[in-house]
């Protein structure tokens, strides 16, 4: 249960870095010309290839600290879902 926090702190993070990405080449984008809402459309398609490879250490850290909630979720739900039928279940 202590992975939530740091799975908080990285959602957040990755989201803002992913918003921040998709600011910084609109403002290129408009910087040459382009029509704003023209420069927002490519840099949101632009962004999430880009996103994924500039941002891979915080992706990954934000995608295992899902999947280990994730288990947590399963565990309990299996726990009780075994408690529902009676069934006893060893201490760990």
């Amino acid at each position: 249960m202590t992975s939530r926090p740091a799975l908080g702190r990285d959602l957040a993070l990755y989201t803002l870095a992913r918003l921040a990405l998709v600011a910084v080449v609109t403002v290129v984008l408009v910087l040459f010309n382009v029509p704003l809402l023209v420069s927002l459309a490519v840099a949101v398609i632009v962004g999430f290839p880009l996103g994924l490879l500039v941002f891979r250490g915080l992706n990954r850290r934000v995608t295992s600290g899902l999947a280990e909630r994730g288990a947590s979720r399963d565990a309990e739900r299996d726990r009780l879902r075994a408690q529902l039928r009676g069934e006893e279940q060893e201490e760990d």
